[in-house]
């Protein structure tokens, strides 16, 4: 058994064997003496609080009766703790060299039934070391009397008194009435404690429980992360007495563990919401990684080896932190913090696991409520793009034509489809461009991922940036929901950007992040992104003399700049019109539902002489509608829209145009072959083209081979 000390000191001991005693009388007291007797309970009901009582009990006592030194002893829990007053009621302390006799006297009095009188103290061999005590302070004999009730032994009373023999019978009865009652009274006063502290104990329990109730409600009725924890943490804080409460979360990168939510009202400012730390070299880190609770002070900080600067800067002496577990995988950290030491109990981490506990089963709801809804807006934002794609005029999902220019052209694409380098189309206006970054997306391993396509020049300036990246809800004016941008939907996929060239300067280094880092943030949001879109632009303007104006970033142009293609105008691929001309002819008659069975020589020779500066989708529009005015099986398409720009005698403004200057050419070219056609020396050879396509442009340019005289 284990016994406190007035010193704090603590020993072990063994309980003797039982000394019988002759019984004392049951005399009553004298007149006198039971008056005294009723004035000492009724001094001792004054006396509130159990230390206060135990302390005041050898004064009283030495009030009751003649007595040199008196000390009470009191066991609590196994705990032994005494209280002693000499002849001048001066309070005794304790010192290194007493802390052995209550041992003693505590044995002695286990060992009996009623009061032990020692009448000479300098021949007592049972108890020496309290025999030494009491024979310091003048006493020549000993008193020692059980407080005990019927069902507790609560310690023992002992009076020292200086003559031999000291104590008669009637005197050790008034002794032995008085230590009933002080019994009974601290017996009284420690059942009022165990009530009190009952009463706080329940109470504190049902406030906990109130906590554990709210939050689950709050768990069930609110999924945005970050509102809950702001909204619960003072909860938390005020019921568990805490100075500081923070959440920390890993980022997408899995390196850091940042920040999410900080509740530190008495902080100095220094810890502050969105800081990050190492996942590998820091105390939060290590709950992490190990999935184990650590609480500790400050030294066992430093001890650690991890970094304690700013918690040694605010004034924090105790952390507690415990890892969020859900489902045998850990989702973050919450960090608790006091501003005292030593202040958390085994209690108190059981209770705040608990709350951990819930805060896990909320970020794992709220995580999968995040994932549901962008997953959701992420098909939304599909089947957009898709009905767009159904309602686009260019919905073709063949490239038409069979010239060498064209060709080339999707040789390159085969070349760079099947890799993951950034591509870069440019040609005029309306020549194909969007066909042919969607035939290097459909060549390419991606192609049955989403391919997202923005035209940069349709878009205002102010709203670009959130078409590219996103934004969250009340990044700005109008921003009522959190937006996914089109890098986010392209993820895995392919991004096609039109008119790349006009894209603002401001917004040209975002981009630039984008294709070398993979990575981006929302607007009104720091937390960063990841992406593996394959990049597609297109544009019709001139990007180097851009550069070289300062009106397109260098860094951004070479990185756009790993693989270009060249789409050649309409007029640079003049044999592809017949097939072009059928292939819109039959898609607009099916639309229209009408039969175009045949197209006049004249028309499709006035098709092919025309320089279509509208290019491809110039064409479109002329045979759509030549298939509205059509009213029988023969496409006709009204002249009159081709010949202002196609002036007989071929010149136009006093200069050449360009099918005269390809007149000329081919003439040029015939004369020095001496109008040899074949062969690796012939005119077809020479100028880069098949013998019948040469044949064909031969017959469009009215080039006829001249008669011998």
């Amino acid at each position: 058994m284990k016994y406190l000390w007035k010193d704090g000191g603590s020993r072990n001991m063994q309980m003797p064997c039982n000394r019988k005693l002759l019984p004392l009388s049951n005399t009553a007291p004298e007149t006198g003496r039971g008056e005294e007797l009723l004035r000492f309970m009724h001094r001792l009901d004054g006396y509130r609080g159990l230390e206060q009582l135990l302390s005041a009990l050898p004064i009283e006592l030495r009030g009751l009766a003649v007595a040199n030194t008196t000390a009470i002893l009191h066991s609590s829990e196994e705990m032994l703790s005494w209280h002693a007053v000499d002849s001048e009621d001066c309070v005794i302390a304790a010192a290194p060299s007493m802390s052995a006799w209550p041992d003693e006297i505590w044995t002695l009095v286990c060992g009996q039934q009623g009061p032990i009188i020692v009448s000479s103290l300098e021949e007592e061999t049972r108890i020496p070391k309290a025999a030494s005590f009491f024979l310091e302070y003048g006493n020549q004999s000993l008193c020692v009397l059980p407080l005990a009730t019927v069902h507790h032994r609560l310690g023992a009373v002992c009076i020292g008194r200086q003559g031999g023999d000291a104590f008669s019978r009637k005197d050790v009865c008034l002794f032995a009435l008085a230590a009933d009652y002080a019994a009974l009274a601290i017996d009284d006063r420690i059942n009022v404690s165990n009530s009190e502290a009952t009463r706080a104990q329940l109470d504190s329990e049902r406030t906990k429980l109130k906590l554990i109730l709210d939050l689950n409600n709050s768990v069930v009725s609110n999924l945005e992360l970050r509102e809950l924890l702001e909204s619960i943490s003072p909860s938390i804080r005020k019921v568990m007495h805490l100075d500081g409460v923070a959440l920390m979360l890993p980022d997408p990168d899995a390196k850091h563990l940042q920040t999410h939510v900080l509740d530190f009202p008495s902080g100095k400012g220094l810890a502050q919401q969105n800081m990050s730390s190492p996942l590998h070299s820091s105390l939060p880190g290590q709950v992490f990684l190990s999935g184990k609770p650590w609480v500790g002070d400050l030294n066992q900080l430093r001890r650690s080896g991890f970094n304690h600067r700013i918690a040694s800067a605010e004034g924090v002496e105790t952390l507690c932190m415990l890892p969020l577990l859900r489902r045998n995988r850990v989702l973050g950290v919450l960090c608790l913090v006091r501003l005292q030491r030593n202040a958390f109990i085994h209690a108190d981490v059981q209770f705040l696991s608990q709350v951990a506990g819930q805060v896990a089963i909320a970020i794992d709801n709220a995580l999968a409520y995040k994932q549901i809804t962008e997953l959701s807006d992420k098909l939304t934002q599909e089947k957009l793009y898709l009905e767009d794609e159904i309602r686009c005029e260019m919905n073709f999902e063949e490239i038409v034509g069979n010239s060498a220019a064209l060709r080339r052209v999707l040789s390159q694409v085969e070349a760079v489809a099947p890799t993951e380098s950034t591509v870069l189309i440019h040609g005029e206006t309306g020549t194909g461009k969007e066909l042919i970054a969607r035939a290097v997306h459909n060549l390419s391993p991606r192609h049955t991922q989403a391919f997202v396509k923005l035209n940069c020049a349709a878009i205002p300036t102010g709203l670009l940036e959130s078409e590219l990246f996103g934004h969250e809800r009340g990044a700005f004016t109008g921003a009522v929901s959190q937006r996914t941008g089109r890098f986010e939907l392209a993820s895995q996929g392919t991004i096609f950007l039109d008119e790349v060239g006009d894209i603002p300067l401001e917004l040209q280094p975002k981009l630039l992040r984008v294709l070398q880092e993979r990575e981006f943030e929302r607007l009104g949001s720091s937390r960063t992104l990841r992406t593996d879109a394959r990049l597609i632009a297109a544009t019709n303007r001139d990007l180097q003399t851009m550069v070289e104006e300062q009106k397109f970033r260098s860094d951004l142009f070479y990185r756009l700049h790993v693989f270009p293609i060249h789409v050649p105008p309409l007029r640079e691929r003049t044999e592809d019109i017949p097939f072009l001309v059928r292939h819109f002819a039959q898609h607009f008659a099916r639309r229209m539902k009408k039969q175009i069975d045949t197209i006049s020589t004249e028309t499709m020779h006035a098709l092919v002489r025309y320089p279509w500066p509208g290019n491809i989708r110039e064409l479109q529009n002329i045979i759509e509608r030549a298939v509205i005015l059509s009213k029988g099986p023969t496409l006709k398409v009204p002249l009159s829209d081709l010949k202002p720009r196609t002036a007989e005698n071929g010149q136009k403004n006093g200069l050449a145009t360009l099918e005269e200057v390809e007149r000329r050419h081919i003439l040029a070219v015939l004369e020095q072959t001496n109008w040899v056609f074949a062969g690796p020396n012939g005119a077809a050879a020479r100028l880069g083209i098949k013998r019948s396509t040469l044949q064909f442009r031969m017959q469009k340019l009215g080039i006829s081979r001249p008669q011998r005289p």
